[in-house]
């Protein structure tokens, strides 16, 4: 690992938005300045990459700031694609989405989210909709644990059928928040 690398927080320039951490050293830091593409240091690789230089999701970066110790960057960034490698936009999503999001690259055999996937999305919706009866059936009954494990696999479904769509669930997050500031 070379010496004096800084954390570099990668923010959307658009709706301000974290995407990544990642690390920079000097070299990492002076590429991204002349290019205006982002470098980092890979300590899993250890040595430097641009990012997209294989997925093609490069980050276009419009500044860079320092924080008042100088110990570490914030780069803000127009994406050209999902910046995690799980497909999502944001590598900071929940748990639950990265778990499905990298089921659904990997397909790993005897996978429950990867089944689903392959059945499609009539799949996908019908299972959220039978998860959705049970949720109803269990409030309606006053059954507050059983509400508790149905509204787990409401979500849970839901985010499968999202991603059979191909929907990000940072889509639904900027819908929710267009309403709750409109």
């Amino acid at each position: 690992m070379p010496p004096d690398l800084r954390a570099a927080i990668v923010q959307d320039a658009a709706d301000g938005r974290v995407l990544m951490l990642a690390w920079m050293d000097a070299e990492a830091e002076q590429r991204t300045r002349e290019s205006g593409e982002a470098w980092f240091w890979s300590r899993s690789r250890g040595r430097l990459w641009r990012k997209g230089e294989t997925s093609g999701n490069t980050l276009a970066v419009e500044e860079i700031r320092e924080d008042c110790d100088g110990d570490a960057l914030l780069l803000r960034v127009h994406p050209a694609g999902p910046v995690c490698h799980t497909g999502a936009r944001s590598c900071f999503a929940p748990a639950l989405w990265r778990t499905i999001s990298e089921r659904a690259i990997e397909r790993p055999e005897g996978s429950y989210v990867a089944s689903l996937l392959d059945a499609g999305v009539p799949r996908c919706a019908q299972k959220l909709g039978e998860e959705a009866v049970e949720a109803t059936v269990a409030a309606v009954a006053g059954d507050r644990d059983a509400l508790v494990a149905e509204a787990a696999d409401v979500v849970f479904h839901l985010y499968v059928l999202l991603k059979a769509s191909g929907v990000e669930l940072a889509e639904v997050e900027d819908e929710l928040g267009r309403r709750a500031s409109g």
